[in-house]
């Protein structure tokens, strides 16, 4: 038995699915196709059109994995569908209609195309759910294009993280994926199409209103009504009177009090993640076609867009579109949003870097648009560093907006519209739409779930829709907008209209006067894995970036001394590739088998070209003689030379162990390590104090494998069950001394570790250096440090600065953050006292607070070395690595940020040099404040940009003294834009001072 309501819906539903989607289009045409397969990448258009093609059937297959094929389409409209006069029917329009053979997956993970005319221009992109091309038919009926179709493999849309050989090209095979439905002219009826729109929508919201409201039971009897007054055996003729019935209710305002959505088209595309670098500029071409055709059809319809990395491609690769583009640029509806030059990962990436992003991407979009974006659009990146506001405020923006926390596993943050405040204090207007999605198909059930959920309701009633289909699968349609059309004002709905992010900003910022603040960073409560995926790419990435910030040091400085050229247009492209491959999807590594490998070749060609830019500036600094020089490109002293600076060699040596009883000692008057007979730390003394770090019992640089089989997502996640399936391994295969090194060699399963204990003369720092020959799958590689000190926080070091995150588990925001991420060192210490562990390669760490035997509490620091997960590359972090850490005994903040810089930043030793020294071209005279990047001027004027930050979390005066005649000295943005000065307190000649607040960022212009 069903009640009349019941009767009613299913009615409703056989109604939309039987009769309106077939009668959408009233006549179909086939059409004459042929086809030519590109034999190996995507090739030009040009090569294209030129080829031999040869006919091909609907309904044949098509499409090896990762392959390109041109379908070459031609036909016109059939003269049977016009009047005597030549027109069409009245209240329809022809288009061409394709289906690749789309399958079950979502839109964009699948079969795309983009469709061309035959002089070369892009006219629409192809996908499931945006397959229609009126623009491919010209004014006389005909169709004469070419199709590119791609046929990208559905490396895995349904996410059953089932291990797929389809992600690497030598392992996907040849067999074609794809079946040719469809390639014919459709003649679309508008009236129907729009009465679907109508049902659908409707049929949406009575599924959000109360099962006993007044709203939804009219609805229900005016749909009821519609359908009687629709013929089943004439569709098309009666469609326009189903509209008439449900026309007063679709007249119905919105409340006074409804929540408002300010929609803004977007296309959330992945710079790389389920397919290669190369695929991404045409997803990016495909779509941003579509919103194109979009625009011509809907003159209100608006799309934002991030990523100048995208914009660049379409430049670089796409004229005639790129060309329609910056039209509607320049009208202000598609509108360049965010700032960077991708939505980058911003847990790993490091200080200058994160600088770079902003500076890279609002450059480019100010020189081809003269836009200056001030909104920050960072829907899914996995969780967000604390340095960020700074960051962003240093950059010139106003507001932030993100999605990603939305995800959060344990807990939800209290507020989707706040100020949210870094580590330096700074805060920016930051918002996380409600709807909880950034890419919306504008359906009744997203808008009801955005009004429900807005967590500031009484005190705002605004909020962004950011709606589309993302990652090639077309952006925004003309369904979503209709949509958008028709819940302008509709009882019973929130009120949507179309917007842009800066209008939203601004409203939501005058409505909203005093948000409530958040502080810190905001940490996402899954993904915890990316900290360590595909070790590889991280280390590229972590040396890259330390390569360009030597090779800026040293060319500026060969520069300013000698009149040598400064490569400035290597470095903006080295900088730009460094950048890209920093995406969200590219750094964490979580993407398939292809990206990570060419990202690997992509590091090896920018350390080979950064190694020779350094070789060629030292050269120019210190000539071709005898004398042997170290070069310290690091913001401290080191080895004799001052930090940033060149001077003669001294050498730097490491203690010999000695043995005693079954195991090693190494001393060098300062700390003091006891190494057992199974290679393990039992002992390490600071001498001065007589402090022992290895708490009683317990043992330093311990291996663990744990099991690391998470619920979901595989290379994202880490899932705290990991801890219940530990094996430590505490025995080895040989320890023995090996020159002025203790080596400690281990097995576990098909994977062999060596690991190599050393001690410098001088040094704090008892170095483990590791070579890891990795074979697992499914395994999780952690490496152990027990000290014994009681706190219950630790520091970790993030960009321009570092965080204090608490060890213990008191609430549930605490134990939810049991894997968290850390650049070059962590910190724990109780007052008096601390040890730093540093690393030049990874960042997952989790830091624990454990029981001692004698009463009170010590700290556990592991990091997260190597995992081995299977989806989407079942390769993942395969072979051979290295690695570096140190443990750094009796650490204060400053000797965590030398060590760091020590770890990552090695000295470089000339042996031929004729000079010896070389002052540096800018001075500190307080540890704690860091020089993180010297470089000459973007704007080619030979000024000298000097990037400093306070470290120690200290309020700090300093002076800084330029080793060059300097005419002036302005303090700027990230930029290099002149700004009112928050950090210089005066200038005399090249000195500075300098009131830092803590971790406060400045960026110095010293005019030359």
């Amino acid at each position: 038995m069903h009640d009349r309501t019941a009767l009613i819906e299913m009615r409703i539903e056989r109604f939309i699915r039987e009769r309106l989607v077939s009668a959408v289009y009233r006549a179909r045409q086939p059409l004459t196709v042929s086809a030519w397969e590109a034999p190996g990448e995507p090739v030009t258009f040009d090569e294209a059109r030129d080829a031999a093609y040869r006919p091909f059937a609907i309904g044949a297959p098509w499409g090896r994995a990762w392959g390109t094929t041109w379908f070459a389409v031609a036909g016109e409209i059939p003269a049977d569908w016009r009047d005597p006069s030549g027109a069409l029917p009245a209240g329809t329009v022809a288009e061409l209609v394709i289906d690749l053979g789309f399958t079950a997956g979502q839109s964009g993970f699948q079969c795309e195309a983009l469709v061309w005319n035959r002089e070369g221009a892009p006219i629409k992109g192809v996908s499931p759910f945006n397959s229609a091309t009126p623009a491919a038919i010209d004014a006389d009926g005909r169709v004469d294009v070419l199709v590119e179709a791609a046929s990208n493999p559905d490396v895995g849309s349904l996410f059953t993280f089932e291990p797929t050989p389809v992600g690497d090209p030598a392992t996907a095979g040849d067999a074609p994926l794809y079946t040719l439905r469809d390639i014919s002219i459709g003649l679309r009826d508008l009236a129907v199409w729009e009465l679907l729109q109508d049902f659908r929508l409707l049929h949406g919201l009575i599924a959000e209103l109360d099962a006993t409201s007044a709203r939804r039971a009219t609805l229900l009897e005016a749909m009821d009504a519609a359908i009687d007054a629709v013929d089943p055996h004439d569709v098309a003729g009666t469609a326009q009177a189903g509209r008439d019935v449900l026309a007063p209710l679709m007249a119905a305002p919105a409340a006074s009090s409804a929540h408002v959505l300010h929609a803004v088209g977007h296309a959330h595309i992945d710079s790389a993640w389920l397919w290669p670098v190369r695929e991404t500029a045409r997803k990016v071409s495909r779509t941003f076609s579509n919103v194109l055709s979009l625009m011509d059809e809907d003159p209100e319809f608006v799309f934002a867009s991030s990523s100048a990395q995208q914009f660049a491609w379409m430049k670089e690769h796409y004229p005639a579109l790129w060309e329609r583009l910056k039209a509607r640029v320049a009208e202000g509806r598609f509108v360049p949003v965010g700032g960077m030059w991708v939505e980058s990962d911003t847990n790993m990436v490091g200080g200058e870097a994160m600088a770079r992003q902003f500076v890279e991407g609002k450059s480019f979009f100010l020189e081809e648009f003269g836009i200056d974006t001030e909104e920050v659009w960072l829907p899914d990146s996995f969780g967000y560093s604390g340095a960020l506001p700074q960051i962003m405020k240093a950059a010139g923006a106003r507001w932030f907006l993100t999605q990603k926390i939305s995800w959060n596993e344990t807990n939800r943050i209290p507020h989707h519209t706040f100020r949210w405040e870094g580590i330096d204090g700074s805060r920016i207007f930051t918002h996380f739409p409600p709807v909880d999605k950034y890419n919306s198909e504008v359906t009744a059930a997203d808008l009801a779930h955005a009004e429900r959920n807005f967590a500031d309701k009484g005190r705002a009633r605004t909020s962004l829709l950011p709606y589309g289909f993302g990652d090639g699968g077309g952006g925004p349609t003309r369904e979503m907008t209709a949509t958008i059309a028709r819940t302008h004002s509709l009882e019973g709905a929130p009120i949507v209209k179309h917007s842009t992010p800066r209008e939203f900003f601004e409203t939501a910022e005058a409505e909203y006067a005093d948000p409530a603040v958040w502080a810190g960073e905001l940490y996402l409560e899954f993904h915890r894995g990316t900290y360590t995926s595909q070790l590889r790419t991280k280390q590229g990435n972590r040396r890259s970036e330390h390569l360009l910030r030597e090779a800026e040091l040293w060319a500026a400085t060969a520069t300013v001394r000698t009149g040598a050229a400064y490569p400035a247009d290597t470095f903006q492209r080295l900088w730009r590739l460094v950048l890209l491959q920093q995406f969200h999807d590219i750094l964490p590594g979580t993407s398939i088998a292809w990206v990570h490998r060419d990202a690997e070749r992509n590091y090896a060609a920018i350390q080979a070209e950064l190694e020779q830019v350094i070789a060629d500036s030292l050269r120019a600094l210190v000539g071709t003689g005898v004398r042997s020089i170290v070069a310290n490109a690091a913001p401290h002293r080191r080895a004799g030379a001052p930090a940033l600076a060149i001077a003669p060699a001294t050498p730097e040596a490491d203690v010999a162990p000695r043995v005693e009883g079954e195991g090693f000692v190494l001393d060098n008057g300062i700390v003091r390590a006891e190494i057992d007979g199974r290679g393990l730390i039992v002992s390490l003394v600071d001498l001065a104090s007589a402090r022992e770090v290895v708490p009683a019992g317990r043992t330093a640089g311990l291996f663990e494998v744990f099991r690391d089989t998470p619920t979901q997502w595989d290379a994202w996640d880490i899932d705290e069950t990991y801890r219940r399936h530990a094996t430590p391994l505490d025995s080895a295969d040989s320890v023995r001394v090996d020159g002025d090194a203790i080596v400690v060699e281990r097995t576990v399963g098909d994977s062999a570790i060596a690991q190599r204990i050393a001690l410098a003369e001088g040094s704090r720092t008892v170095r483990l250096s590791l070579d890891v020959d990795w074979h697992e799958q499914q395994k999780l590689l952690k490496l152990g440090v027990p000290v014994d000190v009681h706190t219950d926080r630790a520091a970790s070091e993030i960009q321009f600065g570092h965080i204090v995150r608490p060890t213990h588990t008191n609430t549930s925001w605490d134990s939810a953050r049991f894997e968290t991420a850390a650049h070059r060192w962590v910190r724990v210490a109780e007052p008096g006292f601390g040890v730093a562990v540093t690393n030049d390669s990874t960042y997952g760490h989790d830091i624990t607070r454990h029981e001692r035997e004698a009463g009170g509490t010590y700290s556990l620091v592991r990091l997260s070395i190597i995992r081995s997960a299977m989806f989407p590359d079942p390769g993942q972090d395969q072979g051979a690595h290295h690695l570096e850490v140190g443990i750094v005994v009796g650490a204060e903040v400053a000797d965590a940020v030398a060590e760091g810089y020590r770890t990552n930043l090695p000295t470089r030793v000339v042996t031929d040099a004729a000079e010896t020294t070389v002052a540096p071209l800018v001075a500190i005279d307080v540890p704690g404040v860091v020089v993180e990047a010297v470089k000459l001027a973007q704007d080619g004027s030979g000024d000298v940009v000097v990037r400093l930050y306070e470290a120690l979390g200290e309020r700090t005066r300093a002076r800084l003294e330029a080793g060059f005649e300097v005419s002036g000295v302005i303090e700027t943005d990230l930029l290099e834009r002149e700004v009112d000065a928050a950090a210089v307190s005066s200038v005399s000649g090249g000195a500075v001072e300098l009131d830092l607040r803590p971790f406060q960022l400045v960026t110095l212009r010293l005019k030359r």
